[in-house]
């Protein structure tokens, strides 16, 4: 299960009702992992409030480095260290050496634990494997906005259950070597190799994709392709508004999810001029393009299975 909470879905200046860009992921399997996708100013805060531990963070990864997805970082790195922390903090971004080791040379820290920076590859229109766990890996694309940026794409490993009847139609019977089957895809009995394929039925894991600040490109609906759910750049109502800021309004948004194919789109990073009447009328303008679209707001929380 995946667990996602918008801290924060404002652009540029906050309001009263949104904080700057930030979202959690919760992968829970037989552990629970949590990940911080962005991190702007208050993020620590609105981790308090939503009751997920900031301690449990390990890996962070940032779109761009535009202060309101990345000012957070400052004080949330100085609250671990108060509070003594011993694990290793892991920043990903474009440019992440130079900007994490400007942001340690800020004040007085003296880190009890390492702050590791990876950087992510912004040029051109490749996929890249920027992180991987037993249980999921994570992507990232280069997207179009005014400074390097990247999208990310959260993809759970598939699993495999072995079918029972596919066994006894090949004459297999099962055994340890099956452990060794799930473990590696590939695996000997009585000296025949047998694939995972095989034998088994895939249940595809889940896949999210957040893009960050971007205006509409086809790097995202490269990544995004069949996706769960789709986080999107929604900061503007009309095209009009949008126009030469590299941002995406929200029908663009709604137009690269139904290219892409996926099941669900969030929009997010809205503008502070739109009130609760505009977001409504943002939600239902994309609606017409792509039925299955929410507006994000505040500690909205989603449940994937």
């Amino acid at each position: 299960m995946l667990v996602i909470t918008f801290l924060g879905t404002v652009s540029g200046i906050p309001t009263k009702d949104r904080n700057h860009s930030a979202i959690v992921f919760e992968h829970y399997t037989d552990t629970k992992t949590t990940l911080l996708f962005d991190c702007g100013e208050g993020t620590q805060k609105q981790l308090m409030q939503s009751s997920i531990s900031f301690m449990d963070i390990d890996n962070i990864f940032i779109s761009h480095w535009h202060a309101d997805h990345f000012a957070g970082l400052i004080p949330l790195i100085q609250t671990m260290n108060m509070e003594k922390r011993k694990k290793e903090l892991t920043i990903f971004g474009p440019e992440a050496e130079r900007f994490v080791a400007d942001i340690i040379d800020l004040g007085y820290f003296g880190l009890r634990f390492p702050v590791n920076a990876i950087n992510v590859p912004f040029e051109g229109s490749e996929i890249t494997k920027i992180f991987e766990s037993d249980k999921f890996e994570v992507l990232s694309i280069p997207t179009l906005h005014t400074v390097p940026s990247v999208a990310y794409c959260f993809k759970e490993k598939d699993k495999w259950s072995i079918d029972l009847e596919k066994l006894k139609k090949l004459g297999l019977k099962r055994g340890y070597w099956l452990k060794k089957l799930k473990k590696d895809g590939v695996a000997e009995y009585k000296n025949k190799k047998i694939k995972i394929e095989d034998v088994s039925n895939k249940k595809e894991g889940l896949k999210v994709v957040y893009t960050g600040d971007t205006k509409p490109c086809n790097t995202v609906v490269k990544i995004s392709e069949n996706a769960d759910l789709l986080i999107h750049d929604g900061t503007f109502l009309e095209l009009d508004e949008a126009q030469g800021k590299y941002h995406a309004d929200v029908t663009e948004a709604a137009k690269i999810a139904k290219k892409a194919n996926v099941k669900q789109l969030i929009l997010t990073h809205i503008s502070r001029r739109y009130n609760k009447d505009d977001v409504k009328e943002m939600e239902k303008k994309a609606r017409e393009v792509f039925p299955n679209t929410k507006v994000a707001y505040d500690f909205m929380k989603i449940e994937l299975k």
